[in-house]
């Protein structure tokens, strides 16, 4: 068997995200968070996506490209499980993996063809850092990719797990108004480790050119400041 095989980036993601804390742990939990995939010059040709507008979703095949290391674990630590519970490595979608690729479902908004980036993918609902490494992109077909009778395994304990946000207004008004809905999302999963639990902890969050900060205490997730990125 051929063990080595020879994969091409073909895009990249753009988004809010300048660092991967934070980002959503799964495609689709935020749905307002919007990114754009910029396709590498030699994959800029039009016809490459001819027929996709057509589609409400697709699938993104990307790399963990802040995850990758020498070597693989059989066995990891979910986060939603506190990160004490060990699962096998084939049951989690963790980024350390023998092959560091990840699988997104995303919505397609538009194809917008520039004059100087060629075909540009508008999604929504993307769990990727800004600057993700893209290797393939598919159609979402519902017909066939869809399965209402599918059971989660023990994901399914999480389901619908949010925090309550109290970001004061005079905090929020210095998010750009078209950001602010995907930043209440993002906040509400509630981007801390699940063994961090110190109340009096505060965190900072990387989003969209700005440092929201903030704490945890009782389910309720409080922003403390905003700062401006430099």
């Amino acid at each position: 068997m051929n063990e080595l095989i020879a994969i091409k980036v073909i895009a990249q993601m753009h988004c809010d995200f300048s660092t991967k804390f934070g980002i959503p742990r799964q495609s689709g939990l935020v749905k307002a968070l919007k990114g754009t995939v910029v396709f590498a010059p030699e994959y800029r040709n039009p016809d490459a996506v001819r027929g996709l507008e057509g589609f409400s979703h697709i699938w993104l095949i990307w790399q963990f490209s802040e995850a990758v290391r020498e070597g693989w674990s059989p066995m990891v630590r979910p986060p939603r499980m506190g990160g004490n519970t060990r699962m096998g490595v084939f049951a989690t979608r963790s980024p350390f993996r023998p092959n560091a690729i990840g699988l997104s479902s995303v919505k397609l908004d538009r194809v917008e063809f520039s004059p100087t980036l060629g075909p540009v993918l508008h999604v929504s609902g993307a769990d990727l850092m800004d600057g993700t490494p893209i290797l393939d992109i598919k159609p979402y077909l519902p017909g066939v990719d869809s399965h209402p009778e599918a059971v989660g395994g023990f994901a399914d304990q999480f389901q619908g797990y949010a925090l309550e946000v109290d970001f004061p207004e005079e905090l929020l008004r210095c998010i750009p108004e078209n950001r602010r809905e995907a930043l209440m999302g993002v906040l509400a999963q509630d981007p801390r480790p699940s063994y961090q639990h110190d109340p009096e902890r505060q965190y900072g969050l990387s989003f969209a050119g700005f440092d929201v900060r903030f704490r945890v205490r009782d389910g309720v997730l409080s922003v403390c400041e905003v700062v401006p990125l430099t």
